[in-house]
C-alpha cells in the first residue's frame, strides 16, 4: 500500500495546485498527520501522463464521501459539500468543478437520483439528490474497501513493534 502515498505525492506534483502538509511526531519521526488540499478542478487531462488508477482513486473517494453524506437524507450540492468540509476540519474540500460531475456520474450509475424541488426558506428551485438502494449497497462496498486500505496503510506507517 506504499503506492497510495506515492500516487498522492505524484498527483500533487503533477497538478501543481496542491499543498501537502505533514506533521511528524517528535519522539520517533514517523508521520502522524497528512493533509493534501487540491485547489481548483481535478480533471482527467491534469493526470494524462499518470495511471488511470490515480484518477479512479480520487474520484472514488469523492463518490464515497458524497454517498456517505446522502445517507443522512436528500441534499442539494452545497448541502453535500459543506458537511464534508466541516467534518474534516477543512482538510477535504469539494469544489463545484468536481462535485457536480461526480454527482452526474453517480446518477448515471444509478446510485443517486435527483429531483428539482422548491428550496426551504428560499424562493427558487434546487436540485436535490437522494441515495438509492443500490447506492447504499455501493457505499457499504466502498466503506469495506476503504477500511482495508486504511488498515494496510496504518500497518505500513506504524508497524507493530516486535519483541
Amino acid at each position: 500500500m506504499f503506492s497510495l502515498w506515492q500516487d498522492l505525492r505524484y498527483a500533487a506534483r503533477t497538478l501543481g495546485r496542491a499543498r501537502i502538509k505533514q506533521k511528524r511526531t517528535k519522539s520517533d519521526g514517523r508521520t502522524s498527520t497528512l493533509a493534501i488540499r487540491f485547489h481548483g478542478r481535478l480533471s482527467t487531462n491534469d493526470m494524462a501522463k499518470g495511471s488511470p488508477n490515480r484518477i479512479e482513486l480520487l474520484q472514488g473517494t469523492l463518490a464515497m464521501r458524497i454517498l456517505r453524506t446522502l445517507l443522512f437524507g436528500p441534499a442539494h450540492g452545497q448541502e453535500i459539500a459543506k458537511p464534508i468540509q466541516q467534518t474534516t476540519v477543512d482538510v477535504l474540500q469539494v469544489e463545484h468543478g468536481s462535485l457536480y460531475p461526480a454527482l452526474h456520474r453517480l446518477e448515471r450509475k444509478g446510485w443517486v437520483v435527483s429531483k428539482w424541488e422548491m428550496a426551504k426558506d428560499r424562493k427558487r428551485e434546487l436540485k436535490y439528490y437522494r441515495l438509492t438502494p443500490s447506492g447504499k449497497k455501493q457505499l457499504a462496498r466502498e466503506e469495506s474497501k476503504w477500511k482495508q486500505l486504511a488498515g494496510a496503510i496504518a500497518r505500513v506507517m506504524w508497524p507493530a513493534e516486535e519483541g
